[in-house]
């Protein structure tokens, strides 16, 4: 195409033009790479954003995809992260065409992966999607000595007869101590004050397959009207410590005897649960963190 463009019209007319032709045309040949920023695991991640040029056409964006997986390798990365939005669905099977498999997803959007093998690290070591939901179990009681109890809508003690303590999952950014206080408000109505983790249950094969840790809290009353949630909750109310251990079920299951043999302990005062210790990052941008132990004992004669 260069060679005709120059043979019709003189030399010493086209020189200009002709650079102008040929850089134009190296232009479009060359994929603009995609944009990224490096992790700290000498990985790099991908944030596909709606408003750029670049993502609305699926055959550019898979001739940038390729071209930037080239020079990715070439640079020795590991991992790569590409997050795509809901919008942007339509580029998810170049993707998968180049070998990006679905790592995991939320409500506006995708996250795949993929792992540049080298000859020193054939093997991917990109951490698999969470492995486990986690929940509280809350051990709620007052100045009466009663226990804070309510019965299933759902769930596997619907229409058991089982008054069970109050439980629920842990949000995403939510700390034990928070998720328990605002689960046991949100299912009953009841401000509670939290005290200790006494205790937690290690399980498996729960929704989808994940594994699942239930965390059982012990949480002081402030309030005592009960106002049930009606979408989650059929019944709540107060009972009576002695009655709520002699249930049927809590007797008949070693799991559910185990998790209240221990609450009563804690009660009366033979057994020490987890406090909470605050701390505060270093790095102001990070929300604080929160370490759950026993009191420390000041000397080896305590402990024995």
């Amino acid at each position: 195409n260069c060679l005709r463009y120059k043979m019709a019209f003189p030399s010493n007319e086209v020189s200009e033009s002709t650079q102008t032709f040929v850089s134009e045309s190296r232009a479009q040949e060359i994929p603009e790479l995609l944009k990224y920023h490096e992790d700290r695991y000498d990985g790099v991640v991908v944030e596909i954003e709606n408003e750029q040029q670049q993502y609305n056409d699926a055959a550019r964006f898979t001739s940038s995809l390729k071209a930037s997986l080239s020079q990715w390798t070439r640079q020795g990365k590991k991992g790569v992260w590409i997050k795509v939005p809901i919008e942007q669905a339509k580029l998810l099977p170049a993707l998968i065409q180049e070998g990006f498999w679905y790592h995991h997803a939320e409500a506006s959007y995708v996250m795949l992966a993929y792992w540049i093998p080298s000859k020193s690290r054939p093997a991917c070591t990109i951490p698999a999607n969470a492995s486990h939901q986690v929940g509280i179990a809350a051990f709620v009681f007052n100045a009466q000595g009663e226990v804070l109890v309510v019965q299933e809508k759902y769930g596997p003690y619907k229409d058991s007869g089982l008054w069970k303590m109050p439980t629920g999952r842990i949000e995403q950014g939510e700390c034990i101590n928070k998720g328990a206080v605002r689960e046991v408000k949100e299912e009953t109505g009841i401000d509670t004050e939290f005290l200790e983790v006494l205790g937690f249950r290690d399980g498996h094969n729960a929704a989808f397959g994940k594994s699942d840790l239930l965390f059982v809290c012990m949480l002081k009353s402030l309030s005592s009207e009960i106002l049930i949630e009606d979408t989650e909750i059929s019944a709540a109310k107060w009972m009576a410590m002695e009655e709520f251990v002699a249930q049927p079920k809590n007797q008949q299951s070693k799991l559910l005897k185990d998790m209240v043999d221990v609450c009563v302990a804690r009660f009366e005062g033979r057994y020490k649960g987890f406090s909470p210790i605050f701390h505060i990052p270093t790095n102001s941008t990070k929300p604080r963190s929160v370490f759950y132990c026993n009191a420390l004992a000041d000397s080896k004669a305590e402990l024995e």
